[in-house]
C-alpha cells in the first residue's frame, strides 16, 4: 500500500513545485522572512502530490489501457482513495494558506482548479491541456511571490510568463511519449492530431521563449547558462522521436528545471539547495521513472 502511494508521489518531480514556490518569493528584492520561502516550497510541492493523486484519479480509465501497472489500474491503489487523498492534502493547502494571507489561497484555489480542469477534461483535448500544465506552474511562482510580497515585484509577470512556457514545452515532450497510448485510449494530444515533428518544433519555440525570458529577467545568474544546456541536450535527444527517447529527453529535463529554478535563487542559497535536491532526484528517476511510464520497463 505504502509504496503505490510513494508511486503516485513521483519523488523525482517532487523537488521541482517547491523550488518555483521558493523561486517566487525569492525575487528581488527578496522575502522579508525566512518562512515565506519555506511555506512557499510546503504549499507548492504539498499541491503537486494532490494534483498527482486527482491525475491518476482521473487518468485511470487511460492507464488502464497504456500502463496498467500504476497503482490505480493494478488494483493496489483504490480510485477512491486517490481522489478523497489529493482532495484532503489539497484542502489542508487551501485551509494553511487562508490562515497566512487570503490572497495567495484564492490564487492557489484557482491553480488546483486548473490543475483539475487538466486532469479530467483539457489534457485529453491538445495544447489546451498543455497550456494549463504550465499554467499551473507559472501560478505557483506567483503564489511565492505574494506570500512575500503585499505586490508582486516587477519582474513576476515576466518570470511567470517563462514558467508557463517552459513546462508547456515540457508536458508537449511528456506527450511525445504517450502518443500510442493516448490514440488507443482517445486523447486527441498535440502529437496525436499534429504529429512528433511538429510537435518537436513547438517545444523549440516554447523553450526558446522561456530561456529568452529568463535572461532578460535574470541575466546574471549563474546557473540559467546551464540549464539552457540540458534544454538543448534535451531537444538533440528529440531528433529522432520514440517512446523512449522521448523519455530520456524528459528525464533530461526533469534535472534542467531544477537548475533553472534554482537559478532564481540568490547564489548563496540556490547552488547549496540544487546540490540536496539533484541527488535524489537522480536517484529515484533512475530506480521508479521507466517502469511507472511503461509496463515492460524502458523502451528504445
Amino acid at each position: 500500500m505504502l509504496s503505490a502511494h510513494v508511486q503516485t508521489w513521483r519523488p523525482y518531480t517532487l523537488a521541482y513545485p517547491g523550488l518555483v514556490g521558493m523561486a517566487g518569493a525569492a525575487l528581488p528584492p527578496g522575502p522579508p522572512a525566512w518562512w515565506q520561502p519555506a511555506l512557499a516550497w510546503a504549499a507548492a510541492t504539498l499541491g503537486w502530490v494532490a494534483g498527482h493523486y486527482l491525475g491518476d484519479y482521473f487518468d485511470r480509465d487511460l492507464d488502464a489501457i497504456s500502463k496498467p501497472q500504476r497503482p490505480i489500474p493494478s488494483g493496489r491503489l483504490s480510485a477512491r482513495t486517490a481522489w478523497w487523498t489529493g482532495s484532503a492534502v489539497a484542502a489542508a493547502v487551501l485551509v494553511t494558506l487562508v490562515a497566512v494571507n487570503w490572497r495567495v489561497s484564492v490564487l492557489a484555489l484557482v491553480t488546483v482548479a486548473v490543475m483539475v480542469a487538466y486532469s479530467a477534461v483539457l489534457k485529453s483535448r491538445g495544447l489546451s491541456g498543455n497550456l494549463a500544465r504550465g499554467t499551473a506552474t507559472a501560478l505557483a511562482l506567483v503564489c511565492g511571490a505574494l506570500l512575500a510580497h503585499p505586490v508582486p515585484p516587477p519582474a513576476t509577470a515576466v518570470v511567470a510568463v517563462a514558467f508557463l512556457c517552459h513546462d508547456t514545452a515540457s508536458n508537449l515532450v511528456g506527450t511525445l511519449r504517450d502518443i500510442d497510448g493516448d490514440e488507443r485510449g482517445g486523447y486527441r494530444t498535440f502529437p496525436v492530431r499534429h504529429g512528433a515533428r511538429a510537435t518537436v518544433r513547438l517545444v523549440a519555440v516554447l523553450y526558446a521563449v522561456a530561456v529568452g525570458a529568463l535572461f532578460a529577467a535574470a541575466p546574471f545568474t549563474v546557473l540559467l547558462p546551464a540549464a539552457a544546456a540540458l534544454g538543448i541536450a534535451a531537444l538533440w535527444v528529440l531528433r529522432t522521436v520514440t517512446p523512449g527517447r522521448a523519455l530520456r529527453a524528459h528525464e533530461v529535463l526533469v534535472v534542467e528545471r531544477l537548475v533553472l529554478a534554482a537559478a532564481l535563487l540568490p547564489p548563496a542559497l540556490g547552488v547549496p539547495v540544487l546540490i540536496v535536491v539533484l541527488v535524489p532526484t537522480l536517484v529515484t528517476q533512475r530506480r521508479m521513472r521507466a517502469r511507472y511510464e511503461f509496463p515492460e520497463g524502458r523502451h528504445a
